[in-house]
């Protein structure tokens, strides 16, 4: 997957404390990171993964 450039955000919802992700919208995708170690490892993900992850989150 295509990660640059991405452009990367955190929720509104986001956590105080920085307990947060961003995720960045790829040209074929979606990217996730935590926003403490922005230069780490990132999971990308196509369209249907990425539905996939999110109803697995809203169902737990």
């Amino acid at each position: 997957m295509d990660r640059a450039p991405a452009v990367w955000r955190k929720s509104s919802r986001s956590d105080a404390n920085g307990q947060c992700v961003e995720v960045a919208d790829l040209r074929d995708g979606v990217a996730v990171r935590d926003s403490k170690d922005k230069s780490g490892p990132t999971l990308a993900f196509d369209a249907r993964g990425w539905r996939t992850f999110i109803d697995f989150l809203k169902s737990n």
